[in-house]
């Protein structure tokens, strides 16, 4: 097995290796830092790297293996990239920015620890960009982050650098956050896995914990090393009152999906869809028949007034955020925050207010019920594939020949962020002509996190996207 057949294997898959010695953490984590300083100069996916702190723990999950030491870890020897936005004792945390660029945290994310106490080795840390707000992926900080499949396209943001350094084979693991899809739509954009677990499902940080749409969550090459993690991130913790006690356990051997209820929708009732990402999206569906569920298309009208509302919790909620970095470091601020801070403060305390009632409602009136009568809606996660990797966040663009306002729209994700209880699975559904990806999102009935992936496990297994042995980003 050569380096880049090393960098592209499953979490799964070298664990087995390691338990069987037929490959070591040391040699696997060689394997990644090699490929990293191959293609970071193309792809600029990591904001800081600890390869020498990571050899150190790589020489002893080795020694843990040949039964030198206590018993290996269920994560133990794996590569684990974590996002910039995320605590790390000892560790600066910058989110991008150039005024927290001395920022180093006194406690870490519990479930960042979870995967540390479980063995993952920490080699690097993810770009995002600032306070991880446009959906594009740089800063004046760290500069470009581009998307391996195509380094003129963004990876998405805001855990860009997770997803783009996982389809590069620069780690095998990493993590992501997802207020508004930061973890689902940079997912769709690199073909890789990316889950929305329910709120409170994975324990947070103090200063994010009562934010109903902040969520942390895995991001891997397949759908099982998305359980491998979940599994581990999940559950009470003492630090996150809104953590819940139960954990949840996404078994190794998921059930498959024959009868299984599949609503869907091309378009959530109001999306530009690309041609490519529908075709694709209808190919995915027709897997899902193909494996045994029951599909029903149904009509939405609802989703523009709720993804409407939901951008306003968000605004308003991170006004004085955005306030305070334009009154105090207005000459260090990233090209696109003036514009995202006049936004935010437009958003009145009414307007909030009503994201609140609207929630409500809309959940009574229409995604409850549609839920009720079906275990899983599937929509498309990105409705574009093709986003320049500079592109400015005010700029509209077209898609086949239509223009695009620089709003978001063309995202479709933040109204499973309004509906946060919700857990939701975003999968690879193919790739354009062009050589892009485009994924679709599992929506899930709340907490019923193993649906998703039993829905996620199934489509992977009629349509193995990541046969990364001949479907790999061409860098060299």
């Amino acid at each position: 097995m050569d380096d880049l057949d090393l960098v592209y294997l499953s979490a799964s898959e070298a664990l087995a290796l390691f338990r069987e010695r037929r490959l070591s953490p040391v040699d696997l984590l060689d394997a990644v830092i090699a490929r990293a300083e191959r293609v970071e100069p193309i792809i600029n996916a990591f904001a800081d790297t600890y390869f020498d702190e990571a050899r150190a723990q790589a020489r002893e999950a080795t020694a843990r293996y040949a039964g030198r030491g206590p018993a290996p870890r269920p994560l133990e020897g794996i590569p684990l990239a974590v996002k910039d936005d995320t605590a790390i004792a000892g560790k600066r945390t910058t989110s991008g920015s150039v005024f927290l660029r001395d920022h180093v945290d006194r406690h870490s994310n519990p479930s960042v620890d979870r995967l540390l106490e479980a063995g993952a080795i920490l080699h690097a840390r993810t770009t995002c960009p600032e306070f991880c707000w446009p959906w594009v992926c740089y800063s004046r900080l760290h500069g470009v982050t581009r998307n391996p499949w195509n380094p003129k396209n963004t990876p998405g943001g805001s855990s860009g650098g997770a997803a783009a350094a996982l389809a590069a084979g620069t780690t095998l693991l990493a993590t992501g956050t997802d207020s508004g899809g930061s973890i689902r739509m940079p997912a769709a954009m690199c073909a890789v896995v990316g889950f929305k677990p329910p709120y409170g499902r994975n324990p947070e940080c103090a200063f994010t914990s009562f934010d109903v749409y902040n969520h942390i969550g895995p991001m891997t090459r397949s759908v099982a090393d998305g359980a491998l993690m979940q599994n581990l991130m999940s559950g009470q913790h003492p630090a996150d009152h809104a953590s819940v006690r139960e954990r949840v356990q996404i078994p190794e051997a998921l059930e498959g999906i024959d009868g299984l209820r599949v609503a869907y929708s091309f378009d959530l009732g109001f999306h530009r869809l690309a041609a490519d990402v529908r075709r694709n999206t209808e190919d995915a569906l027709a897997a899902l028949r193909e494996a045994g569920a029951e599909l029903s298309e149904v009509a939405i009208d609802w989703a523009a007034e709720a993804t409407r509302l939901a951008n306003h919790w968000g605004d308003h909620l991170n006004a004085p955020a955005f306030a305070d970095a334009m009154a105090q470091h207005r000459d260090e601020v990233c090209d696109y925050t003036p514009g995202f801070a006049e936004q935010n403060a437009q958003v009145s305390t009414r307007e909030f207010r009503n994201s609140v009632l609207g929630a409500g409602r809309i959940w009574r009136d229409h995604l409850g019920p549609l839920l009720a009568a079906h275990d899983v809606l599937v929509c498309p996660t990105v409705a574009v594939p093709d986003i320049p990797a500079d592109l400015p966040s005010w700029e509209d663009f077209e898609v086949d020949g239509t223009p695009v306002p620089a709003d978001g729209s063309w995202v479709m994700t933040i109204l499973f962020n309004m509906f946060s209880r919700c857990p939701v699975l975003a999968v690879p559904s193919g790739f354009t002509p062009s050589g892009m990806p485009s994924g679709i999102q599992i929506v899930g009935r709340p907490f019923d996190d193993i649906t998703v992936f039993r829905v996620g496990a199934a489509l992977e297994r009629v349509r193995p996207w990541l046969d990364w042995s001949r479907q790999r980003p061409e860098l060299g």
